[in-house]
């Protein structure tokens, strides 16, 4: 019986931990009630709500009332996008963002700009690093929200929040940072970091998809992306996901007693695979900046190579992602890679390998054997950029 290919897209989505699971279970069958309700089943689910939170403001270094439970990342982003330029709307009608966020963060800001909303999209270095003195110079009296991503889904780079939060606080804007890809991995403190907000989604951590959960920090607000009753402080309504914030909250638990040792391990195998490559392979570009960068993820341009050809050959035995998408009216190469202005035939030949807890040292020997001889013996592509594409990852 054939094994199940090496799984390398770790930034996609995670496994769910076998603690996690097994911290969910009692809430799947035995405690099913309401958290809203007042009686016995009701008072054991909103105790577990209540513990969770308190894993989440942890591993934050938030308090538990500032942790809002939403369905994902998603949802975190928009909440803090729309609901703030509602709000706000009467002071100023600008957001500041980049050009490497994901679709997440950037369709939102174009939907306001219908809305007449100019929105600010900043360039980034070909390292996919935003500027912070960019940031300062495109700051207006209009300004409501800046908003830049903790690290890139993409090739990994790790933003200079900081630096950011430094020039929001200067002129008094407040902050956002999309931190799906970052939580987990590498550390995050809302108070380091000095953000306003931070969206935080379960299924890239070992809990499960369609839980997530958005930090406010007190004293801030939002209005309601979602309207009912007063779940979640007022601040969303709706049932809340008992069995999903569950295992978010044991997923952020695990990840704070992990964090150290869990980025050792994705360091050493991620650079393990790199060196891999690059022994049996020429022409490779690595995207991203290789020192300010998640440990777990590589970005690899293959130069003159259809990537979603080499990954289609090598799929029952490695899941990695592509950096494109071809079509028969030619090749749509990522908003992250244009941004970072990768040649196209690198783009073109763009797969992202992100590596997770279970990923072992045989498995990443055996994937760059597999990449690099599959490599070897497809032809050489000469395509035309037809249009940006926008993974969904």
């Amino acid at each position: 019986m054939a094994s199940d290919p090496i799984y390398l897209d770790y930034n996609a989505t995670t496994p769910i931990d076998p603690q996690v699971a097994e911290a969910m279970l009692p809430y799947l069958h035995q405690h099913f009630g309401n958290p809203s309700s007042s009686h016995a089943y009701g008072i054991a689910a909103s105790e577990a709500v209540i513990s969770a939170r308190m894993q989440v403001a942890g591993l934050l270094g938030a308090e538990p009332e500032e942790i809002v439970f939403t369905s994902g990342g998603t949802e975190s982003n928009n909440m803090v996008i729309q609901g703030l330029a509602r709000r706000l709307a009467s002071q100023g009608r600008h957001i500041i963002t980049s050009a490497v966020e994901h679709p997440a963060v950037l369709e939102p800001c174009y939907a306001l700009e219908k809305d007449k909303f100019c929105v600010t999209i900043l360039p980034v270095d070909r390292d996919g690093r935003v500027d912070p003195d960019a940031v300062a110079r495109a700051v207006t009296s209009e300004t409501i929200l800046i908003t830049v991503m903790h690290a890139n889904n993409e090739v990994g780079t790790v933003q200079p929040t900081l630096e950011i939060a430094e020039i929001a606080r200067e002129h008094g804007i407040l902050l956002h940072t999309d931190a799906a890809q970052s939580v987990g991995k590498i550390p995050v403190r809302v108070n380091e970091l000095g953000v306003d907000f931070l969206s935080v989604a379960g299924h890239k951590l070992y809990a499960p998809k369609g839980v997530g959960a958005l930090y406010i920090r007190s004293g801030r607000h939002l209005d309601r992306l979602i309207h009912g009753a007063s779940h979640e402080s007022g601040r969303r309504a709706g049932t809340e996901n008992v069995l999903g914030i569950v295992g978010l909250g044991k997923a952020c638990e695990l990840a704070a007693t992990r964090l150290e040792e869990g980025s050792t391990h994705s360091h050493a195998l991620r650079d393990r695979l790199w060196e891999g490559l690059q022994g049996q392979l020429s022409d490779l570009r690595r995207n991203g900046d290789s020192e300010s960068c998640l440990p777990n993820t590589l970005s690899v341009s293959f130069l003159g190579i259809d990537a979603t050809a080499l990954l289609a050959e090598i799929g029952d035995r490695v899941a990695a992602s592509a950096g494109a998408a071809c079509h028969s009216e030619g090749l749509e190469v990522s908003t992250v890679l244009t941004a970072m202005q990768v040649p196209l035939d690198y783009a073109m030949g763009t797969v992202r390998f992100s590596v997770g807890h279970p990923t072992t040292e045989a498995e990443i020997d055996t994937a760059a054997e597999a990449v690099s001889y599959t490599h070897l013996t497809l032809p050489t592509n000469t395509v035309t950029c037809r249009c940006r594409w926008s993974p969904d990852h």
